[in-house]
């Protein structure tokens, strides 16, 4: 998690030589809008390329319009990259945690029962419930989407169920148990930010959350009805006749998993726990699938491609290992530094203050909360900035209102942490796309739970359900009780 030294620029604090105004702030995110929406979207390009024409014109205007020297564009990069660090290392490990788990058998080995206990027809809800469980006792969406998910894109296209859909249900079960996990860094972080106790926090998040995943798991389950055809004679019996036949699926190859989930378990930290992961994986290569200690430390370099007699589990079980994540780091790095520009040069903190001024109530200040968060995801690029910014930059709105600060943290949480896997550029939408094979694109009208979760938020907002003021009880607006 990022460090709470780190406090982004507020608009108070420019001085007025230098905080840029509204037209100099609104230039290059105009800018970021149409060269991402044109490269990436009209011309096909890799997100790289957009990326570096969005830092460049941030740094011209920043260098040349504002007046700002290299020094403080450089610090602006460098403060991003820092915040984003844990997210880069993840990203370095996850793919080897892949590729060592499907050459420990630790994947193939949940694919082949996966099959043999789920149907079609409830295989979307439930992988989004397991999904939560999972991200909620270990509080991590990140490390249940990499491990639990991967296996879950597997057998869901065993059983015809397309990829996207796979990947939709995970995330919503996994960003869902992630919210309310007292473990997890975000909610950690959206507390600290807005000066709220964690465990307030977690109950104000509580019935938008379970709402949220409620309507979520509904729509999976009728989809999960109009996606589930008749699957091909024989198919799943393919499946795990390949399965078999290419790995040991004794009950060690479970071992992985137990080491990773454990650790989260009794709190370590997402990226030394994933290390475990590696380590455990190889560790149950060499032991149980008898592979040498050589060859497996090279699939955690260079990933698998199993021969396995059957293409879609070879297409299914093939991985690239830490050399195969140049592509997705790179992105990610380049995302952050223009999110590193844009906040270091106080544009968005000049757009934040404009939209706080046109708030004119309770409502509208929460709704305004939830936008802003989701468009800081869009510039910065990263899901912490999206509760840091809005969460340092609104506060005294929300004391102005009379409001307690659990709506402020349920705000920025409800919309930024979730949303943040929409975005292609977006550390979240990049993470994700490549631990599921799918683009950011396709499983986003399937990941329910990024538009309900931010959905619940303003409709509580402008009804004032679960809004609750400061020090007296009579103050508070009615909701459900707790347990």
């Amino acid at each position: 998690m990022p460090s709470l030294d780190y406090e982004p620029l507020s608009y108070a604090e420019l001085s007025p030589e230098r905080r840029p105004s509204l037209a100099q702030a609104l230039v290059p995110v105009l800018g970021v809008v149409v060269f991402l929406g044109v490269g990436s979207g009209y011309l096909k390009l890799d997100p790289h390329g957009p990326l570096l024409w969005s830092v460049v014109l941030t740094g011209l205007v920043g260098r040349y319009w504002m007046g700002l020297s290299w020094d403080d564009l450089y610090d602006g990069i460098a403060e991003s990259l820092l915040m984003g660090l844990q997210a880069i290392l993840i990203l370095f490990t996850i793919y080897a945690v892949i590729a060592t788990w499907v050459s420990a058998g630790t994947i193939p080995g949940l694919m082949y029962y996966g099959l043999s206990v789920l149907t079609p027809e409830v295989f979307l809800p439930a992988a989004a419930l397991l999904a939560a469980v999972v991200a909620f006792a270990i509080g991590s969406s990140w490390t249940t989407a990499g491990t639990l998910g991967v296996a879950f894109v597997g057998i869901g296209e065993g059983l015809g169920i397309p990829a996207p859909m796979t990947a939709g249900a995970i995330l919503t079960g996994a960003y869902a148990g992630d919210k309310q996990s007292p473990l997890s860094d975000t909610t950690n972080l959206a507390a600290a930010v807005t000066g709220t106790d964690l465990y307030d926090h977690i109950r104000a998040m509580r019935w938008g959350t379970l709402l949220a995943l409620g309507l979520s798991v509904g729509l999976y389950a009728a989809l999960g009805l109009r996606a589930a055809g008749a699957i091909p004679a024989g198919r799943v019996a393919e499946i795990q006749g390949a399965l078999a036949g290419t790995y040991d699926l004794s009950a060690l190859v479970v071992l992985p998993l137990v080491v990773t989930f454990g650790l989260a378990l009794y709190g370590f930290p997402a990226l030394p726990t994933l290390v475990a992961g590696v380590f455990a994986g190889v560790f149950t290569t060499i032991l149980v699938q008898g592979v040498p200690f050589t060859a497996a430390w090279t699939v955690f370099l260079e990933g698998t491609a199993p021969e396995t007699g059957t293409a879609l589990v070879n297409d299914l079980l093939a991985s690239d290992g830490l050399s195969g994540s140049a592509w997705t780091v790179s992105v990610v790095v380049a995302a952050l530094a223009l999110g590193g520009l844009l906040e270091g040069t106080g544009i968005l903190a000049v757009l934040a203050h404009h939209l706080a001024r046109g708030v004119t109530s309770a409502g509208g200040l929460v709704v305004s909360t939830g936008v802003s968060a989701f468009a800081v995801n869009l510039l910065s690029a990263q899901q912490y900035m999206a509760i840091v910014i809005p969460g340092f930059s609104l506060r005294n709105l929300y004391d102005e209102y009379d409001l307690d600060s659990e709506n402020l943290s349920r705000a920025v949480e409800a919309a930024g942490t979730p949303t943040g896997a929409l975005v292609p550029w977006h550390a979240g939408g990049v993470y994700m796309a490549s631990v599921f094979g799918v683009a950011t694109l396709e499983y986003a009208p399937y990941y329910f739970f990024a538009f309900l979760s931010p959905a619940v938020l303003f409709a509580m907002g402008l009804t004032g359900w679960g809004i609750t003021k400061k020090d007296t009880d009579e103050s508070r607006t009615a909701a459900p009780a707790d347990d």
